[in-house]
Order: structure tokens, then C-alpha cells, then sequence
């Protein structure tokens, strides 16, 4: 499953972000990771959530990032939550542009029952296709 937080920029979508994987986390039987390009949220999640910052790993574009996530999911079969603040800008693209990641994410999620929450700073009505599904 993919959940999508959308919204104006400094619309509060990090902010929900992490109150939800803060709570999920409280009642999750396996894992939940956090992945953004900041060190800023740090200290706001919940010890039980394993905080990623993707600039500490040189992850930049979107082939980086789709085989990051991949990784993160290949490497423990006990995932049940993965958060992604920002899958734009650590992309470096357009959220039109991101139809690759999305269908990879789809198929990570039906094939291996992770929930992925996304953040993407764009209107409703701006949502791409591929995207809008998942509002």
C-alpha cells in the first residue's frame, strides 16, 4: 500500500509525516524506517523508527534513491512501515516525472506487505495520474 501526504509547501506535511510514523510505530510488529535529506526531523521521531538522511549515504536522483529503497527492503524481511519525506526533491525531478519510482514502490509493497507513506508538495488537483491513485 502507498499513503500520499500532498500539499502546498510549509502546507504541515512533514509534520504529519512523522506524528504518523510516530504512532505506528507504538503498535507496529516490525520495522519502520524514515528516509529524508535532512538532519532536521532527527529528534522528532520516535526511537523505534529507524531515521535515514540520504545525504549521509550520497544517495542523489532517482536511480539512487529506487535502489536505495530497494536495499532497505531486501535487507530485512521484518519491514512493515517505510516513510519518505520528500520524494521529489531527493529525486532531483518533477513529481510528473516520477512514475518509475512509484510503480517500484507499488510492486515492493504488493510483493513484500510494506506500507509506504510519501510526501509530495503539489495540489490535488496537480497530481499526476500515477500519483493521484494513491490521494
Amino acid at each position: 500500500m502507498i499513503k500520499l501526504i500532498y500539499g502546498p509547501k510549509g502546507a504541515g506535511k512533514t509534520k504529519q509525516l512523522i506524528q504518523d510514523a510516530n504512532a505506528n510505530a507504538q503498535n507496529a510488529k516490525g520495522l519502520s524506517v524514515f528516509i529524508t535529506d535532512t538532519k532536521r526531523y532527527m529528534y522528532d521521531l520516535a526511537r523505534e523508527v529507524r531515521f535515514i538522511d540520504v545525504t549521509d549515504w550520497n544517495v542523489t536522483g532517482e536511480d539512487a534513491l529506487c535502489g536505495f529503497v530497494k536495499g532497505i527492503a531486501a535487507c530485512n524481511s521484518d519491514n512493515e512501515n517505510i516513510y519518505i519525506d520528500g520524494i521529489a526533491r531527493i529525486s532531483g525531478k518533477d513529481l510528473k516525472e516520477l512514475a518509475g519510482i512509484f510503480y517500484m514502490l507499488d510492486k515492493i509493497s504488493n510483493d513484500n506487505g510494506i506500507t509506504f507513506t510519501v510526501t509530495c508538495s503539489c495540489a490535488k488537483e496537480e497530481l499526476p495520474d500515477f500519483v493521484a491513485k494513491y490521494a
